[in-house]
């Protein structure tokens, strides 16, 4: 394609079109009246604007492929060239401006210089034992090799590191093109409805715009219906506008259709329309900053012709479609777009503030140790050197001295480097990269990376109903027509001839003439619903009435519709004015049913006669019909008409005038049935501790038996549904302000609202972010598909729109796409975001206990010997395995369905939990004390010479190499161990379900006898005999038995068995079971079992013999039998059956604790029923071991 500006130019004036590219754009500036008057002034009216484009108002264009391109190539295509990506190189130059990597390279070089210098003098010992005298001329020759290979280090941490951006960004561009090739655009072609991407959208086009959309280019309106749209985001204004073919017709790009519906023909696209000439001011094309700057001020077009011939020569470059521009107003656009670009989007995730905070006070830690480090080995040498052995200081012998400097300052920053956890963003960059990957074929689309692990602490979830807990294919299965009620669809023949034909016309007429019916896909299925599904459902039952509501509709085409109110969450009813063919005019209306039966006056009786409808028949027809319908689970709707004479045309502004005195036609209920997968993703979500709550628009009565259908309601329990006014009632005090501590008292026990609007929703979801009560915050997730969804999707920490049923502005307020509109993906979103969460803590597990060991190992090291037993190549090749391999192995473990058997961390919870901690410092005890003994007796243990107080430049030793070959040993098992976090005795469990980590452990198994047979001196090793390398293996398999002797020592501090029931044993026992709470949430009910385990037994038989002589005590003090155990409702099948003692509050026993421990008040998610009398709380029995003790 050529270059499209010049193109414009060399096809004459328009390239053979009645207008030009640049006439187009000058008309799209306008707004209002004045572009109403250039329209008419330029083209008559908007018709002879579709005839100079060479387009029908009513057919489209009827062009082939060939005409299509030829518009793009005049016109322009509608993609925007995506910014360039940074090349390789570039990523590698970012990867170099590491703090620690550039002080790494600045001490190689200059080691790497000062290696080459040799004492002049030919007796060196004046200077010392800095020379040393062990090694011969090829050794001091061999000097560089050092330097040299922290350099070679440093690169291929680098080329790591860079390589690893790479591919991310290639990742990240693949999901922004899925993200985009999923848009689609409704536009009439050749007389008929097609979707097309919007890429191909091209000037001419003829496209049906409805509420919901997000408006891919520009146009101008040819027919509209009661259309208003949000143009907040080119103009900053929040009103919405309303748009007409008389007033304003012109449409822009970037905006939101909020109601009503219509057509436009499509005037400007891609970086000709009115977001992208703005996309192309802010350098979306890919212009340098430099060169933005020069065009600053000067006219449009150069920039235009720069950016298309630049996307000219981008092939396979994604397009990015039109996004909303969030500020762009007047001048300030560039300036407010680049602060809006520095800073994030939202505030930083949950992880990603922990990790922050964990990274920078390991940071701080290591740069103090390395710094003691430095600091002690420049002193020893120093007083050794000058004051021990009295030696002078020598001109001569001062490179020799700087070289010894270099070699501590070197030992230091290999001391820090291996301290700072550069390892934790990867880690959590490909933990991110891998669950996005992976949840796209659980049908979820994440649209913000931090979603991801943020869903992995939802505490709870407001849900919409239609289409995301039920199945949204509607039909109608009761009517009530002409006084009679029927059970199923009725049959033609029992209804009035009038009856049916007003039905079949409001249903025809009053819906969106793009919703339809068509035919099976396959032979056998169900026919296909396209467009709304409650209208769907509507047409259905024309079809069932054996009535055709095409021959309807070609009656009363759209563009001979009159007036129309369409559907919004506030009328909760849609109504259309048509003109009678014997004059005057029609209104059909449908609706909610409490409030269109309201505005009827009258209803059609059994003849198909109108006869009055007064307050009494109102009250049978909602008791008799809606009620019962709506406890059915069905949605209720009521049809009704009303007939206008021809003169005084009605006001029809005022349309609570016009949608009154009614005539009801029929009431329908329609089925959404349940979705089979939801009532068990349902209990899966509350066994996790998610409180899951349905906000629905529906009736209280059908959303009531729908919770119930799903298990939102647990029978029995004391639960909150609240109709939208209800609610607004309870949050609101005396002046209409929301007041947090009455919102506080509701949403604890809410669990239905109905009736509700999306102010109403966005103050739910905002109240339960913002409340205090509790031990925890809770964190939010939001399900939403409309477009006053937007709201409350962006409010929530995570938004979820449907990808089926949701319109394009609740996609773009969302963080993640449901592509098949079904709850269950939600949970398998929270299971994928708590093991996002886990791999994070694994890493972290394995990371810091390396950092630990080699930071204590190098600093005692040098503190003692001078030098670090681990030199400053192996520890890069150590913190390579930690940081790139391990992120790697870890974060791609897959997730299991155990996630889902303990409650949400939450906003609170310290990232090392105390079980990590636990295993953390046992190992890393494990690892030193097996360092520092091959340090200090390994080489009379394996009978070799001792490497320690080695001079400059000596050979490597075997006794060193044995030590990183152990070291590294050790890392490989204990990486094994890094599998579980939770205090699991099996961390083979599930192994061979990642290859990702064999692969790696094996690997780096692989390379490790590489280094060390063939390493020599860039990696400071000397080979080892199979015995040597057995004895590695046994203490790196000693890190398998040690994690099994971990298990078993308890996490949290224990009571003291002595303390009493007085104020210090009740704050200890709090205490401790404060303690025990926290660590509990973190582990299943397995898990608990053997961690208590551990304790129990131990006092087990103590404390049932104590129980035993307290029964006895009661018995012989009330000289009968002990009382009967209150009866509550029985434990899940097998399980065991538990019997309690009255009040036992006052025994001395750890009993108090573990009670509390096993059911913590979590007053969050309110599940909890009430306590019955000694405690007593129906649900799932604790661990087996508790039953025990506390049953006879």
């Amino acid at each position: 394609m050529g270059d499209l500006a010049n193109s414009a130019g060399e096809a004459g004036p328009g390239g053979g079109f009645g207008c030009s590219l640049a006439e187009l754009r000058a008309l799209m500036e306008l707004r209002g009246a004045e572009a109403l008057l250039k329209v008419q002034e330029a083209y008559g009216d908007v018709h002879g604007l579709c005839r100079r484009l060479r387009t029908s108002p009513t057919d489209g264009l009827s062009e082939g492929a060939a005409e299509l391109d030829r518009r793009r190539q005049v016109f322009g295509q509608n993609w925007i060239p995506p910014k360039r990506p940074k090349t390789f190189v570039e990523l590698v130059w970012e990867a170099l401006q590491d703090v620690t990597l550039i002080i790494l390279e600045v001490a190689a070089v200059v080691s790497l210089g000062l290696s080459f210098y040799a004492p002049p003098s030919g007796d060196t010992e004046v200077c010392g034992h800095a020379s040393g005298g062990t090694e011969d001329e090829g050794e001091a020759e061999a000097g560089w090799i050092e330097g040299a290979a922290i350099l070679l280090s440093v690169a291929c941490v680098v080329l790591v590191t860079a390589f690893n951006d790479w591919s991310k960004e290639r990742q990240f561009r693949g999901l922004q093109s899925r993200i985009e090739q999923e848009q689609r655009f409704t536009v009439v072609r050749h007389g008929r409805q097609a979707q097309v991407p919007v890429a191909e959208l091209v000037v001419g086009d003829v496209a049906q715009v409805k509420y919901g959309d997000l408006l891919p280019a520009d146009g101008v309106l040819i027919q509209g219906n009661d259309l208003k749209i949000d143009e907040s985001a080119l103009t900053g204004e929040s009103d919405h506008v309303r748009k007409s073919v008389d007033k304003d017709p012109m449409l822009l790009s970037g905006t939101h259709v909020m109601e009503g519906s219509g057509k436009m023909v499509v005037t400007a696209v891609g970086v000709n329309s009115q977001s992208g000439i703005i996309f192309t001011l802010l350098g979306a094309g890919g212009e340098e900053e430099e060169e933005k700057k020069e065009k600053k001020g000067k006219p449009q077009d150069g920039a235009v012709e720069n950016l298309q011939s630049k996307a000219k020569k981008q092939d396979g470059a994604v397009a990015m479609e039109m996004q909303p521009l969030k500020s762009a107003e007047g001048g300030d656009v560039e300036e407010r777009e680049r602060k809006r670009s520095s800073g994030p989007k939202k505030e930083k995730s949950v992880l990603q503030g922990k990790l922050t905070k964990l990274a920078v006070q390991i940071g701080k830690a290591g740069l103090v140790m390395s710094a003691v480090t430095v600091i002690i080995l420049v002193l020893y040498f120093v007083i050794e050197t000058f004051v021990v052995e009295g030696r002078p200081w020598l001109a001569e012998c001062t490179p020799v001295y700087v070289q010894y400097w270099v070699k501590f300052f070197i030992i230091g920053v290999t001391v820090l480097v291996v301290a700072v956890p550069e390892g934790l963003p990867l880690a959590v960059t490909i933990s991110l990269a891998y669950s996005v990957k992976k949840m796209m074929r659980d049908n979820n689309l994440v649209r913000h990376l931090d979603a991801c692990e943020t869903m992995g602490n939802a505490t709870a979830i407001c849900s919409d109903k239609t289409g995301t807990l039920t199945t949204n294919r509607m039909t109608v299965v009761q009517a009530f027509l002409g006084d009679t009620h029927f059970r199923s669809p009725p049959d033609p023949a029992s209804i009035a001839p009038r009856t049916l034909d007003l039905l079949v016309q409001a249903i025809a007429i009053n819906s969106a003439y793009t919703t339809k019916i068509l035919p099976p896909e396959t032979a056998g299925g169900l026919p296909r619903q396209v467009g709304n599904k409650t209208e769907c459902a509507l047409l259905g039952l024309v079809l069932a009435l054996r009535r055709d509501y095409e021959a309807v509709r070609a009656q009363v085409p759209e563009e001979r519709l009159y007036k129309v109110y369409t559907f919004n969450s506030v009328r909760k009813s849609m109504s259309t004015v048509t003109r009678l063919p014997a004059g005057g005019f029609r209104l059909y209306s449908k609706g909610a049913s409490e409030i269109l039966l309201r505005r009827c006056c009258a209803i059609l009786g059994v003849g198909g006669e109108a006869r009055a409808f007064g307050p009494r028949d109102r009250e049978d027809v909602v008791r008799k019909v809606v009620e019962p319908m709506a406890a059915a689970g069905l949605r209720t709707l009521v049809l009704a008409f009303r007939d206008f004479p021809p003169v005084p045309e009605p006001p029809w502004d005022d349309e609570a005038a016009i949608v009154g005195e009614l005539t009801c036609i029929a009431v329908v209920g329609i089925e959404d049935p349940v979705r089979p997968e939801v009532p068990e993703a349902i209990r899966k979500c509350q066994r996790a501790g998610i409180t899951v709550r349905m906000v629905t628009g529906d009736n209280l009565n059908t959303a009531r038996a729908i919770a119930a259908k799903c298990g939102i309601l647990p029978a029995g329990e004391d639960w909150l549904c609240l109709e939208g006014k209800e609610f607004n009632r309870r949050i609101r005090n005396e002046k209409g302000e929301i007041e947090q501590e009455r919102l506080d008292k509701v949403w604890p026990k809410l669990r239905v609202l109905a009736r509700s609007s999306p102010t109403d929703k966005h103050t739910l979801v905002k109240g339960i972010i913002d409340s205090t009560v509790g031990d925890q915050r809770q964190v939010v997730a939001v399900t939403g598909d409309g477009t006053n969804d937007g709201p409350a999707l962006k409010k929530a920490d995570v938004g979820f729109a449907m990808g089926i049923a949701g319109t394009d502005v609740a996609k773009e307020a969302s963080d993640i796409i449901l592509t098949d509109d079904n709850f269950s993906s939600i949970v398998k979103a929270v299971m994928w975001g708590r093991n996002v969460y886990d791999s994070i803590s694994k890493f972290l597990q394995f990371q810091l206990t390396v950092n630990v060991v080699a930071v204590v190992v190098a600093f005692t090291g040098a503190c003692i010997t001078q030098d670090s037993p681990l030199k400053a190549v192996q520890m890069l090749w150590v913190n390579l395995i930690m940081d790139t391999f391990a992120s790697l192995a870890l974060a791609t473990e897959p997730p299991t369905e155990a996630l889902l058997l303990r409650k949400p961390y939450g906003r609170n919870k310290p990232l090392i939990s105390r079980t990590m901690l636990k295993n953390i410092l046992g190992h890393a005890a494990y690892q030193l004390v097996i360092i520092f003994t091959l340090l200090f007796v390994g080489e009379v243990f394996f009978d070799i010479d001792s490497g320690r107080n080695a001079p400059l430049h000596s050979p490597p030793s075997e006794h060193y190499t044995i030590i990183f070959n152990t070291f590294v040993m050790m890392q490989l098992f204990n990486e094994i161990n890094a599998r579980k976090i939770h205090g699991e005795r099996n961390v083979f469990d599930g192994i061979f379900a990642n290859p990702i980590f064999c692969s790696i452990v094996l690997g780096t198994f692989a390379i490790q006898i590489v280094i060390v047979q063939f390493g020599g001196k860039p990696f400071s090793c000397s080979p080892l005999s199979a015995e040597q390398w057995l004895w590695c293996l046994f203490v790196g398999v000693g890190e398998l038995v040690w994690g099994q002797v971990m298990a078993w020592v308890p996490g949290g501090r224990l009571r003291c068995p002595g303390a009493g029931p007085g104020p210090s044993g009740r704050r200890r026992r709090a205490a401790a079971a404060a303690e025990e709470e926290e660590e509990e949430e973190e582990v299943d009910a397995a898990e608990r079992e053997l961690r208590r385990g551990q304790v129990l037994w131990v006092r087990g038989l103590n404390r049932i013999q104590t129980q035993m002589r307290v029964v006895r005590a009661f018995r012989s003090s009330l000289g009968g039998p002990p009382p009967r155990p209150e009866a509550r409702p029985g434990p899940p099948f097998g399980a065991p059956p538990e019997l309690l003692f009255g009040d036992t509050r006052d025994i001395p026993l750890i009993d108090d604790t573990d009670a509390e421990s096993e059911a913590p008040p979590n007053r969050n998610n309110n599940h909890r029923p009430p306590r019955g009398r000694g405690g007593a709380r129906p649900g799932p029995p604790p661990a087996r071991l508790h039953s025990l003790e506390t049953s006879l």
